[in-house]
């Protein structure tokens, strides 16, 4: 995403105030971040945190490399449908 968003190491660091070894030392997973870290790094990337339970990780990669389905926009919502049975 860092390279996508046309961000260096160098960048991202200066807007997180940490050098950008240690920038890169989280990114591959060599050093612990503070979530306060993670949620500047997703700001500065206008992007967002989140957590993915383990069994839907998958899916979500798929629907966010757009290999996956998402959801069907055209069915009804639960909410449609509720309304339908009053």
């Amino acid at each position: 995403m860092r390279k996508a968003r046309g961000k260096t190491l160098t960048d991202l660091g200066r807007v997180l105030g940490m050098a950008s070894q240690n920038l890169s030392a989280i990114l591959l997973g060599k050093k612990d971040s503070r979530a306060s870290t993670l949620e500047a790094l997703a700001a500065a990337l206008d992007a967002e945190w989140v957590l993915v339970p383990n069994e839907r990780a998958q899916e979500v990669r798929q629907v966010l490399e757009g290999k996956g389905s998402g959801p069907d926009r055209s069915a009804r919502s639960a909410v449609d449908i509720f309304l339908d049975q009053e």
